[in-house]
């Protein structure tokens, strides 16, 4: 993993994942230095991804006070036991349907869960964070969360985006891509992502990114792009027009074959 610290409070957790056909997936998770620390998301579920020794650079596990899940995919839930294990005083955030969803493969434990709903707040000790959930998401239990002393809306799945290499996928500003780059990229994860957003009422999913364009967060940190300083305006605009972008269609059996067919198993 790639530590990047973006403001003397925040610090990103970065990873990537190599989707074939796609591209390479950045994968963040967030530390939040707040007077009570808050890690936003655990990471990977994939073996050897070391997420506690990155997070042990930031700050000792044990002094976290709060874990905030914005949503129970595998992507986000990787080290979240090692977590609660490690520390003993936090209290996960996450929502009534995402508790029940992670109960299907393990026990969470109720006492340190602490629900919070789209459009509730919770004091960290110096500011605020507001739960929000993003216009594209790929599991109704998702809730991001915009920090008010920072100005920072933490998206999740929401404006992520497959950049061309690995480098791109864990740099620490989405200024070294392309913008049309980006854009092009970002229409392709939604699609992805939210193939929904091609059958929503468009009037209903427009009122969804106006909330955000009110709050006119200052920067934008999604699990899935590097982070977005001062571009919330044309990434808002990229989300309205999600809705016409091509629909994405995966590979068929055919395809797979043809893939495995170019395939050199190591010996």
């Amino acid at each position: 993993m790639l530590i990047n610290r973006i403001r003397h409070d925040i610090a990103v957790l970065g990873d990537a994942l190599e989707v074939p056909g796609i591209g390479h997936l950045p994968v963040n998770a967030y530390v939040l230095l707040a007077s009570e620390p808050v890690v936003i998301d655990t990471g990977l579920s994939l073996p050897g991804r070391d997420f506690m020794d990155a997070l042990g650079t930031v700050l000792d596990p044990a002094d976290v006070e709060w874990v905030w899940l914005t949503h129970p995919d595998r992507d986000h839930t990787g080290a979240l036991f090692d977590l609660l294990d490690q520390a003993p005083h936090a209290r996960l955030i996450t929502t009534f349907a995402a508790v029940g969803i992670m109960s299907c493969e393990r026990s969470v434990p109720l006492d340190r869960v602490y629900l919070l709903n789209p459009g509730q707040s919770l004091d960290v000790g110096d500011r605020r964070l507001t739960a929000l959930r993003p216009p594209l998401f790929d599991n109704p239990s998702t809730v991001g969360c915009y920090d008010d002393r920072s100005g920072t809306y933490f998206s999740s799945d929401c404006f992520g985006a497959p950049m061309e290499t690995a480098e791109l996928a864990t740099a620490d500003d989405v200024g070294y891509c392309v913008p049309s780059v980006v854009r092009a990229a970002q229409h392709l994860w939604a699609t992805v992502d939210s193939p929904w957003v091609h059958t929503v009422d468009e009037a209903k999913f427009s009122a969804t990114v106006s909330t955000l364009r009110d709050l006119d967060p200052r920067r934008i940190l999604s699990t899935h792009l590097p982070p977005a300083e001062g571009r919330t305006a044309e990434y808002l605009d990229m989300l309205a027009a999600a809705p016409q972008a091509d629909p994405f269609v995966g590979p068929d059996q055919f395809a797979l074959e043809q893939m495995l067919a170019g395939f050199e198993p190591a010996h």
